[in-house]
C-alpha cells in the first residue's frame, strides 16, 4: 500500500474526517510527526512480554443467579445490567466471561430449536419485547472491551427444579417425553438416547455457526447428581429402555461403562463439529473437582467417575478439550479435599499440554455460613495457580460475589492479583499462524493535538485484540486493546511505540515499532 493511500486509510479509521479547505483536497487529518522512524531490531528485544493468564468469571442465568437479576426487568434494563456486568468485569481485570445461554433446554438467544428461557421474561417461550438477543449483546459487550465470551451450555438438563411457569409446547420435554425424562425434581435428557445427544449437539453447533463466540463451555452436569426420596431411597436414573436397546448385551457388561461411553461419544461429536465450523473456537469443560477418591492419595469425596459417569481425566489426557476447569471448591489447606494437591494432580494428567484453569469458589467468601472463607483464600489460590502453572489461570463462581464486593474480594482482585492486564493464554494447536505486523504511523489529528499512534492492517485474517507497548524514559507501559481499536494517544515524552496483533487462537503476531530517532 502506498503511503498516501495508507494515510487515507488511517484517517478513515479515525472517523473519516478530512482537513479544512485550503490544506489540500483529500489530505487526511493525521499529520505525521517529524523524528519518528522505524526502530532498530535491538529495540524489539527490550519490549517486555505481555502477561498471560486466564481470568474468567461465570455469569449464571439459571434461577437468575447473576443475570438478569429479575424476570421483571424490561429489555432496556436487562441490557443496562449486561453493560454493567462487563464494565465491572473489565475494571476488575477479568479477560473472559462464561455466560450461561442454555440452562435447561431453553435459550437466552434466538434459537430455532428451543424456546426462550423463562429466566428472561418470566414465561418460557416469550421473547424480549422490544426485541434484543442477549447472547449477541453479550458478545458485543465482551469484544468491545477486549474480553472473550464463552457460551455456557447445560447439555442434558431439560427442566430445572426452580422453574416457576409452564412448559412451552416447543420444549423438548413436551415434544419428546421419551427423550426428556423426569428424574427427582428435574427432567433430564437421556444421554443413552442417540436422538437426545444429537439434539444437544445440533443446538450447540448452531450457536457456534451463527454467533461470534470464543468458546463452548460445559459445567459438571452430564449424567445427573444422584436424587433421593425423602426417605433416603436412591432414585435410579430412568434409562432402562435405552440401556436395553443400545447397551445391554452389546459389548457393555456394566451400565456405567456404557453411560461413560455415551458422554465421551457426545463430547467427541461436539468437539469435531466445532473444529469443522470454526477451528479457532475453544472447547472447555468444568467437571467436578475430584475424578475419583484417592487420586491423589488421601483425597476423599464424591466419585464423579462413578456417580456422574464422567471420565474427566480422559478428556484431558487425550486432548479432547482445549481447557479443563476442575471445580476445586475447597481451601488450599483442607486435608481431604486440598486445592493444592488436587491442582497438582490435575496438572500432572495434562499430557497433551492443554489448558488447566481451575474453578474457584468465590461464592463461599463471607457468605454467612460455616463454610465461609475469607477473600484472601481466593487470591491465595490465584497466586498458587500462577506458581504451579505458568500461563494458567482461574475461573470464579459467580459474578454476583464481585458485584457486591463480598468480603472485599473485588478490591483485592483489582488492587492486587489482577492489577496488571493479561492476555488469555494461547492455544496454538488450534491455529499457530503468526499475523503480520500492522502499518503504523505517529502523528497528530485535528481532534487530538497530542501525539497519536494509528495503525491499519491489510491482512484478511481476523484480529482478536491488539497489544501496545509505549516507552517513556526507560520504562514500557503495556496495553491490551479490542480488535476494533486503531489508535492510541501517546504521552509527549514517549520515546517509542510498538503495536502487534493477537490472533483468535491467542498467538501474538509480528510487531510494528516506531521510535524517535
Amino acid at each position: 500500500m502506498r503511503r498516501r493511500e495508507f494515510l487515507q486509510h488511517l484517517a478513515l479509521s479515525c472517523g473519516g474526517v478530512l482537513c479544512p479547505a485550503g490544506t489540500g483536497v483529500g489530505e487526511p487529518v493525521l499529520r505525521c510527526l517529524d523524528g519518528w522512524a522505524d526502530a532498530p531490531e535491538t529495540l524489539d528485544r527490550d519490549i517486555p512480554r505481555v502477561p498471560r493468564e486466564f481470568r474468567g468469571v461465570w455469569v449464571a442465568t439459571v434461577e437468575n443467579i447473576d443475570f438478569p437479576s429479575s424476570r421483571r426487568l424490561t429489555p432496556e434494563e436487562q441490557q443496562a445490567e449486561l453493560r454493567a456486568i462487563f464494565d465491572l468485569a473489565q475494571a476488575l481485570g477479568f479477560n473472559a466471561v462464561i455466560f450461561q445461554v442454555r440452562p435447561m433446554c431453553d435459550a437466552l438467544y434466538a434459537s430455532p430449536y428451543e424456546p426462550w428461557s423463562e429466566y428472561l421474561c418470566g414465561v418460557m417461550g416469550r421473547p424480549p419485547v422490544p426485541f434484543y438477543d442477549p447472547l449477541a449483546y453479550a458478545i458485543e459487550m465482551a469484544h468491545a472491551r477486549g474480553m472473550e465470551l464463552h457460551a455456557w451450555f447445560n447439555p442434558f438438563r431439560a427442566l430445572h427444579r426452580a422453574r416457576q411457569g409452564g412448559v412451552d409446547p416447543q420444549h423438548i420435554a413436551r415434544r419428546r417425553p421419551d427423550l426428556a425424562k423426569p428424574y427427582g425434581r428435574y427432567h433430564w435428557l437421556d444421554p443413552g438416547e442417540p436422538e437426545a445427544r444429537a439434539h444437544s449437539c445440533r443446538v450447540i453447533l448452531d450457536v457456534v455457526e451463527r454467533y461470534d463466540i470464543d468458546a463452548v463451555h460445559f459445567d459438571d452436569y452430564f449424567y445427573p447428581y444422584k436424587e433421593r426420596l425423602v426417605s433416603g431411597y436412591l432414585i435410579p436414573f430412568p434409562d432402562d429402555d435405552s440401556w436395553a436397546r443400545y447397551g445391554q448385551g452389546k459389548t457393555w457388561r456394566a451400565r456405567d461403562d456404557w453411560r461413560r461411553h455415551n458422554i465421551n461419544q457426545f463430547l467427541g461429536e461436539v468437539a469435531a463439529g466445532i473444529r469443522r465450523l470454526k477451528p479457532h473456537v475453544k472447547f472447555g469443560i468444568s467437571p467436578f473437582g475430584i475424578w475419583q477418591p484417592d487420586h491423589p492419595p488421601g483425597i476423599q469425596g464424591l466419585n464423579s467417575y462413578v456417580e456422574l459417569c464422567s471420565d474427566s481425566r480422559r478428556w484431558l489426557t487425550e486432548g479432547l478439550v482445549d481447557y479443563l476447569a476442575p471445580q476445586l471448591y475447597w481451601p488450599i489447606e483442607r486435608e481431604r479435599q486440598s486445592y493444592l494437591r488436587l491442582l497438582e494432580w490435575w496438572l500432572a494428567q495434562n499430557r497433551q499440554r492443554r489448558h488447566v484453569w481451575p474453578g474457584s469458589a468465590a461464592f463461599k467468601v463471607a457468605d454467612g455460613t460455616p463454610r465461609a472463607v475469607p477473600a484472601q483464600e481466593i487470591t491465595a489460590q490465584v497466586r498458587l495457580s500462577r506458581r504451579l502453572n505458568r500461563q494458567g489461570g482461574n475461573i470464579h463462581f459467580s459474578f454476583r460475589v464481585f458485584r457486591h464486593n463480598r468480603g472485599g474480594l473485588s478490591d483485592l482482585l483489582q488492587q492486587e492479583v489482577y492489577s496488571v492486564p493479561a492476555l488469555v493464554p494461547a492455544s496454538p494447536w488450534l491455529d499457530a499462524t503468526v499475523l503480520p505486523a500492522p502499518h503504523l504511523e505517529v502523528g497528530t489529528t485535528a481532534t487530538l493535538r497530542r501525539p497519536v499512534a494509528v495503525w491499519q492492517t491489510d491482512d484478511s485474517r481476523p484480529v482478536a485484540r491488539w497489544c501496545i507497548a509505549i516507552q517513556t524514559g526507560e520504562t514500557w507501559e503495556l496495553q491490551i486493546q479490542p480488535a476494533a481499536q486503531r489508535q492510541v494517544a501517546l504521552p509527549e515524552s514517549a520515546r517509542a511505540v510498538a503495536v502487534w496483533p493477537v490472533s483468535r487462537s491467542g498467538v501474538e503476531g509480528r510487531r510494528a515499532i516506531l521510535w524517535r530517532a
